[in-house]
């Protein structure tokens, strides 16, 4: 079956959708008219299917599209998370590959291999494996720079995203896009599920607030669970802030929105060291936001992001009041637990009195609305300890954070998130390149 459907040429680039295994094509109409992308109709309510065989994006250039490639000198923004289905590593069936000339990697947090710390930045380097130079994309830049991309025809994004607009895969492949369309280079991306599913939840960032935090935590306006791959979130972003990238995104074949990571069948790779299940990805798009202020979430345990605590907690009465709300999909439990190592870390060596979170129910547990529930409660209770920080950006408006320091009800605050986001799902529906029930 080949990969890609039939485009339109416009001036502002080529979008270009992939064989997903659906019914016959149709057309979208053009974001912005600029655009035009042929699509494979969604069938209404897809059969139940006992497990998913999807292949990512990487595997579908290999197979299908390799025109996009050959004959030109790549650059291949990526990390250890960018495997086929089997394991094979994309830099080296890239650099091995006959028909690609692959010259560039770029690396971006973590590191090209994953093993750097959280935060830490990274110097450009030689891959002991390939020969090839490393740039960082996580260092003295966060963006190609002109030198950078001075004798690369055609730049490839392949990493494995966890959904959450903090996590800064995304806004690596989107400062590169820019940098992309200044220098007229197209950019590819290599697609991969989206591990916590297509839904959306939480705060949706103005776009005022980008500012109000590093760029590389939230780029542009996405909710705090933004429900979209990067292969989306690419189309959205060239779409509606006009990039004018010459981007083609090739799907992960077969996979479905509401399909979870580990009915794929792909290969689950910790995308960085503290994300180490699809529980703490899942959880991540929640908890994320309490680490602007002064309690841990585990970072420095067996369990990062299944935890609340700090050593100033009264966790008896947290546990209280957060039980008082009923929150679906999760159970609740005293623990505690102190820090250790070497990477950042609140409360190093500190024993922290603490709640746990134990999922019980992934599809109808809510992270963000969770996560807000202890946000409210420890301001509450500990408001001269609890310090709320730099949560401009992270809640995304200057109303949301005021709401939670009057002690305003979580699932008011909620409430209106949801209402932001019914709007913005309209926006990203022609964004979309995968069906779901």
């Amino acid at each position: 079956m080949p990969i890609s459907v039939p485009v339109r040429i416009a001036a502002a680039g080529v979008i270009a959708g992939a064989a997903l295994a659906l019914p016959r094509a149709r057309h979208v109409p053009a974001p912005s008219g600029e655009l035009t992308i042929i699509a494979p109709a969604h069938a209404a309510a897809p059969a139940p299917r006992p497990a998913s065989d999807v292949l990512p994006g990487l595997e579908v250039l290999l197979r299908d599209s390799l025109h996009l490639v050959r004959g030109k000198r790549v650059g291949l923004i990526t990390n250890h998370t960018a495997v086929t289905h089997d394991g094979r590593s994309a830099i080296d069936l890239l650099h091995q590959h006959p028909d690609v000339r692959l010259v560039a990697l770029f690396g971006p947090e973590h590191g090209i291999r994953g093993t750097v710390d959280g935060g830490a930045h990274i110097s450009t380097q030689r891959d002991a494996r390939t020969g090839l130079t490393v740039y960082s994309l996580y260092g003295a830049t966060q963006r190609p720079t002109p030198a950078m991309l001075r004798g690369i025809d055609v730049l490839l994004f392949d990493m494995q995203d966890i959904g959450a607009r903090p996590y800064t895969y995304v806004w690596t492949m989107t400062m590169a896009m820019e940098e992309a369309a200044r220098a007229g280079i197209p950019f590819i991306v290599l697609d991969r599920p989206n591990p916590v599913t297509a839904k959306v939840e939480g705060p949706l960032m103005q776009f005022e607030m980008r500012n109000r935090g590093p760029l590389i935590t939230g780029h542009y306006p996405v909710p705090l669970r933004h429900g979209l791959t990067a292969g989306e979130l690419a189309r959205y972003v060239n779409g509606e802030y006009r990039l004018g990238t010459r981007l083609t995104v090739i799907p992960a074949q077969g996979w479905r929105g509401d399909e979870w990571f580990d009915e794929t069948h792909l290969p689950w790779i910790n995308p960085s060291p503290n994300i180490r299940s699809l529980d703490a990805a899942l959880s991540f798009s929640g908890l994320v936001m309490l680490e602007t202020t002064n309690l841990s979430i585990g970072r420095g345990t067996d369990a990062p992001f299944s935890y609340v605590g700090a050593p100033y907690l009264d966790n008896v009465e947290l546990l209280r009041r957060v039980r008082r709300y009923g929150l679906p999909g999760v159970e609740f439990e005293l623990a505690e637990f102190t820090p250790r190592g070497t990477d950042w870390m609140q409360f190093r060596n500190q024993r922290c009195r603490a709640v746990r979170l134990r999922i019980t129910d992934r599809d109808a547990y809510q992270p963000v609305l969770t996560a807000l529930v202890f946000l409210s409660e420890i301001q509450k209770m500990h408001p001269r300890n609890l310090g709320m920080g730099p949560m401009l950006q992270m809640l995304g408006s200057a109303w949301a954070p005021a709401a939670v320091r009057r002690g305003d009800d979580p699932r008011e605050i909620y409430r209106r998130w949801e209402t932001e986001n019914a709007a913005w799902k309209q926006t990203i529906a022609k964004y979309r390149l995968y069906p779901a029930e």
